[in-house]
């Protein structure tokens, strides 16, 4: 199952996402998010979950059109103004139940053989982490240990010990999944953590000895 996390604005790309959400820019040829769910499709996924805010119906209406027969759950973030992935994450909880999942952000360009690591580990809770990414700036960042077990993930991490930057793409076994979900819905209780990333329910779960690793 694919989790795609679609309801942000995409302020940064601005003026390219005044008319159209980011997800559906076109890079090298190919819309992103059709490139997205070609790429999942070859790696054996059947099920998806998309959760929209922003421009959904424009979304919806591509992925309708484009993708005629594969199973679709849309879910809505009417809050996505004054949250981030990690109350979008807390959404598709329903939708996913207790089943395996990649989470992938929708504005991530990657080659399949990308995913295709990510789906063969046997490893159950996997990062896809990029350490050829500049360090700087506001990335999330992983530090791991030489098993490439994650000990610390965030934006403020320190550069000179991070690992390398996560690209927006995980994979959460079937343990980990409920404990993820229960972990964001009492982080978003709490308006305080409303803008939270997923990346700080993640912490929280490594915090409570659930293993992550890096790929």
């Amino acid at each position: 199952m694919a989790v795609i996390l679609a309801a942000g604005i995409g302020s940064r790309l601005s003026p390219m996402t005044d008319k159209t959400a980011k997800t559906l820019l076109p890079v090298g040829g190919s819309v992103i998010l059709e490139r997205m769910i070609r790429n999942c499709l070859s790696c054996g996924m059947s099920q998806f979950v998309l959760v929209l805010g922003h421009r959904a119906e424009e979304i919806k209406q591509f992925v309708d059109k484009t993708f005629r027969g594969i199973r679709v759950t849309y879910v809505i973030n009417d809050r996505y103004h004054d949250t981030d992935t990690g109350y979008s994450l807390m959404l598709a909880s329903r939708a996913v139940g207790t089943a395996e999942f990649v989470k992938l952000d929708a504005d991530v360009v990657f080659d399949t053989k990308i995913l295709r690591a990510l789906v063969d580990s046997e490893l159950p809770n996997l990062l896809c982490i990029d350490p050829n990414f500049a360090l700087a700036g506001e990335g999330v960042k992983v530090i791991a240990d030489d098993q490439m077990q994650i000990s610390e993930i965030g934006k403020s991490v320190d550069p000179a010990t991070a690992l390398g930057v996560s690209i927006g793409i995980e994979k959460i076994g079937p343990v980990a999944g409920p404990m993820l979900f229960a972990e964001l819905k009492e982080m978003m209780a709490s308006p305080v953590h409303a803008q939270d990333g997923y990346e700080a329910a993640y912490t929280r779960l490594i915090a409570k000895g659930v293993p992550f690793h890096a790929l």
